[in-house]
């Protein structure tokens, strides 16, 4: 039995070596980005009324939501949830150097604005990592189902428009709902002097952030649908397709 997990974990490791090999390099730097520039402008309510609210997060994570509908149809959706954990894990050290650099002290002026911005505050953090981990697993599930629906022409710019919009919207509903909730409605009371949403703000802001991520999917989806045709024509991840096969009939 212990040889065997041995085994498995070698196996899994030499997968993960392998798609990180494959996969190019331009598309997991922005998915990267994305997510790290996300958990930054989330720190900024961008509008706050009686039925609705908009954090800074949604100016940037239709990018993030692209770069995985890209990585999954083209690498599965074990993939992409691999590289959501790899860049979630990124976003963690870089707050933690941020969280350091604002609490080192100096003497060359006054950085309160700075410290307070990227110093961080940790229940922003511990929301946006759930919410997107949350958000990554249902948006590269869905898309992985709904493009398995299209059996005649999985590979056409139908399938693809499909299997984007739906997940990406589904996905971007949870993302803005649970980040929301755990930050503006458990913790913001508590830390922030009152300041708070209600679950209908949540929920509104949810909804208009998933129709708006919808509709930069729409706008940059066609630039998605030909990296994902041109990986294919060139064989990208030829070598990593192949090994998760060899692992399946294994």
């Amino acid at each position: 039995m212990k040889n065997k997990m041995k085994s498995r974990l070698k196996r899994e490791w030499q997968e993960y070596k392998l798609l990180l090999r494959s996969i190019p390099a331009p598309v997991v730097t922005l998915f990267v980005v994305s997510v790290i520039c996300m958990n930054l402008l989330a720190n900024k309510t961008l509008l706050k009324l009686e039925w609705i609210a908009l954090d800074g997060g949604f100016l940037i994570s239709w990018l993030s939501f692209m770069c995985m509908d890209i990585i999954t149809k083209r690498f599965g959706p074990k993939a992409s949830n691999s590289i959501s954990l790899l860049a979630s894990g990124i976003n963690l050290l870089t707050c933690l150097i941020f969280f350091v650099a604002a609490a080192i002290p100096s003497n060359a002026g006054d950085y309160t604005v700075f410290d307070s911005i990227f110093g961080g505050t940790w229940f922003i953090l511990l929301g946006s990592t759930v919410a997107f981990l949350a958000s990554a697993l249902i948006n590269n599930t869905l898309n992985y189902l709904v493009g398995k629906a299209f059996r005649k022409n999985p590979d056409g710019r139908l399938a693809y428009a499909t299997r984007t919009y739906v997940s990406t919207f589904i996905g971007q509903f949870f993302d803005n709902f649970i980040f929301s909730v755990i930050v503006f409605v458990l913790f913001a009371p508590v830390f922030w002097n009152g300041f708070s949403w209600t679950l209908l703000q949540c929920a509104t802001c949810a909804l208009a952030g998933a129709i708006a991520e919808v509709i930069m999917e729409i706008a940059f989806s066609p630039i998605g649908y030909r990296i994902t045709k041109r990986w294919q024509r060139e064989s990208v991840g030829a070598e990593y397709l192949e090994f998760v096969e060899k692992e399946k009939e294994e």
